[in-house]
């Protein structure tokens, strides 16, 4: 009889203990789901924000630009204007997580929003003037193509060379910053006489009704500010002038600047091991390397604006802009949307030092992004069309990219056999 009691006692405190490892196991999922799906919203949230101010940008960005020549405005004003974004997350990641882990999510965010834009903003904004029947295939410009691809081409390997070692200082953000002015005065060198003498005039062109805020009535400028029309808002149905596109242009660059704040914070979260929310409590992330969060949704992210342009473009027949948007945005990503804030932040605080194995993830991601892009030049100036062949190619490239990272992430075998391959081949050339 005791032994039967002592087996009893001994089968419920099992029951108990299987219980409380249950209920342990239940806590601990809920966490991690939590964990995961409050940055998301929050990224959620940002997008939107970026989305709205990027109309704003669009409509300013067009006024200011309006002089320039086809394909000149999308690699300059427009690539400027919507890579704001990337250049306010590098900045936050660099101040806000410090020093080399700062850099690597500043690498990933501008490194990431370069694939994006190089694969899926030409097919994206291809599909959608095929899908709502403009046409059925797309005519560009090689010339252009070609001008654009190879700079960004050269932009990159400059950029896989400068940012090496493990030490990074301002002269080095200055340089890249000087790549991108070589290239901004390249650009306007290439526009004809008659275009730079229209440029340089004073006054207002005739053409200008063409920049009316819109053909129908703004409406209450209450509605604008609660649905976040900053056109509405700031031009409403007065006719634009440059007071009003520059105050427009200001404002929204203000607002994606805000929210990039908290699209770096959600990115700290997922990739943490643990993190608390004020008023929420403890939660779990991935416990995985902030670049690789960065890659993948800090970069879509900030790249709604350049997305919103190119379609944008298309959708008016402008083909030209809405490719040379997106690769001109490449260039300004990695050159000064990188660049920029390593000058401010080693000026302040001094070199970053970088570890050995963030020095080869660098190495690594930089030298795939400059694979990626020669493949996707050798694409887009494969004829003088494009359709759906070649935009259904490019986003499966960025599907299995985006595959590459989460194995990264994960530790897959397979992926990390690649990414010694990468350092390997950067190592052997001795570039990283």
């Amino acid at each position: 009889m005791p032994q039967l009691v002592l087996h009893w006692k001994n089968f419920v405190n099992l029951g108990h203990s299987s219980l409380e490892v249950t209920a342990l196991n239940t806590l601990q999922r809920n966490k991690l789901f939590m964990g995961i799906v409050i940055p998301l919203l929050l990224i959620t949230f940002c997008c939107i924000i970026i989305w709205r101010a990027g109309d704003g940008f669009m409509t300013a960005s067009e006024y200011i630009g309006r002089n320039l020549s086809e394909g000149v405005r999308g690699a300059t004003i427009n690539a400027i204007a919507s890579s704001m974004p990337e250049v306010f997350t590098s900045l936050f990641f660099l101040f806000v997580l410090t020093d080399a882990e700062g850099f690597s999510g500043g690498i990933g965010t501008t490194a990431g929003s370069a694939i994006f834009n190089g694969m899926v903003i030409p097919a994206v904004a291809v599909l959608a003037v095929i899908g709502m029947k403009m046409t059925k295939k797309v005519h560009v410009s090689r010339k252009v193509l070609l001008r654009d691809g190879i700079a960004l081409i050269i932009a990159e390997l400059i950029f896989l060379i400068l940012i090496s070692g493990s030490t990074l200082d301002w002269y080095h953000g200055m340089m890249l910053m000087g790549v991108y002015v070589v290239y901004i005065l390249y650009m306007f060198g290439t526009m004809k006489k008659s275009e730079r003498d229209e440029l340089l005039e004073d006054g207002e062109p005739e053409g200008d009704d063409i920049f009316e805020s819109s053909e129908e009535p703004q409406g209450p400028f209450l509605k604008g500010l609660l649905t976040f029309d900053l056109e509405r808002v700031f031009i409403g149905n007065n006719r634009i002038s440059g007071r009003r596109a520059w105050s427009l242009l200001v404002f929204s660059t203000l607002s994606i600047a805000a929210v990039c704040y908290f699209l770096v914070l959600a990115c700290e979260w997922i990739g943490a091991d643990t993190y608390s929310v004020a008023g929420l409590g403890q939660f779990n992330g991935l416990n995985i390397p902030v670049m690789f969060v960065a890659l993948i949704l800090a970069s879509a992210a900030s790249s709604f604006p350049d997305t919103i342009i190119s379609i944008k473009d298309a959708k008016r027949g402008q083909y030209d802009d809405a490719i040379s948007n997106a690769l001109g945005s490449n260039i300004f990503d990695i050159c000064f949307a990188l660049g920029f804030p390593l000058f401010i932040f080693t000026i302040i605080n001094g070199p970053i030092h970088m570890p050995p194995e963030l020095v080869d993830l660098s190495s690594e991601l930089r030298f795939l992004l400059w694979l990626l892009t020669v493949l996707a030049v050798v694409i887009f100036t494969s004829g003088n069309y494009f359709g759906k062949r070649k935009s259904y190619l490019l986003l499966s490239i960025y599907v299995l990219f985006v595959l590459y990272i989460v194995g990264r992430g994960s530790g897959n075998e397979f992926a990390q056999s690649i990414a010694d391959w990468l350092v390997s081949v950067v190592k052997f050339f001795r570039i990283g």
